[in-house]
């Protein structure tokens, strides 16, 4: 491991990645039987097991490296909501399918570019996960755009879903490329890649996908915060009952 940043830090910055992975595959997976269509509903379980699995495997690194012997179910079912560090993009609720494709889109599109930096990481088993995660993201990011801008070119109605959906959840993004300390050592030390070159790469892929929808790139000053700190929005509480409730209900079980 490169000198810089401890295993706590490296276990630190996981756990961000796995909860982000997590809380979006959760949301995703309540539209199971709720889609526009079957093939849709199959589609949308599909990128939820990905993001799962995903999760799954960080999680497990970060039990790996704090010390403390947690299994990658102990953090995700036995964990309060202050102590999740997931960007509150992932957690908001999913609306109607327009507004859910444009957080996706939002997500993925960070996501690429993210996961193909992190292959050369410090951290081979960050590396590892990132070699799997970005060809399951790519598919993500293909997947959102398609729709978006089959949303914002269809009728009046779909572009005015799309189009709300996607002003409603465009503020959050800025969280994606939040700088803090734990981030700037991990960056120091390889185990991380800079937020900047891939706010440069996110902006020229939503652009590019916003022009072909023909919609417009929205415009705010709001850029709320606080995920990364355990600071959540009143959805992120709901969606942790839900995923929780069964683990918590008989502590121990197994099957």
């Amino acid at each position: 491991m490169s000198s810089g940043a401890t295993d706590t830090d490296v276990a630190a910055y996981a756990l961000r990645l796995g909860d982000d992975a997590l809380v979006l595959a959760q949301r995703l997976g309540e539209w199971a039987a709720r889609g526009p269509t079957i093939e849709e509903d199959v589609a949308l379980l599909n990128i939820g097991l990905d993001l799962l699995g995903q999760a799954r495997t960080l999680l497990a690194r970060v039990g790996e490296l704090d010390g403390s012997g947690r299994t990658e179910d102990d953090l995700a079912y036995r964990r309060d909501e202050r102590e999740f560090v997931n960007v509150q993009l992932v957690e908001l609720a999913n609306g109607d399918f327009g507004r859910t494709m444009a957080r996706q889109l939002l997500v993925s599109a960070f996501q690429v570019p993210m996961y193909a930096a992190l292959t050369g990481s410090a951290d081979e088993t960050l590396a590892a996960v990132a070699g799997r995660a970005v060809k399951e993201s790519r598919y993500h990011l293909d997947h959102a755009a398609s729709w978006v801008v089959r949303l914002g070119d269809g009728t009046e109605e779909s572009r005015a879903r799309v189009s709300a959906g996607l002003a409603e959840v465009w503020p959050y993004a800025a969280e994606l490329f939040e700088r803090d300390d734990l981030l700037d050592r991990c960056v120091i030390a390889g185990i991380a890649p800079d937020p900047e070159p891939l706010r440069l790469q996110w902006d020229a892929t939503v652009d590019a996908v916003l022009t072909d929808a023909g919609l417009e790139r929205p415009t705010t000053t709001w850029a709320p915060t606080g995920g990364r700190r355990g600071l959540h929005t009143e959805h992120l509480g709901y969606l942790l009952a839900e995923l929780q409730h069964v683990a918590r209900s008989h502590p121990g079980a197994s099957w």
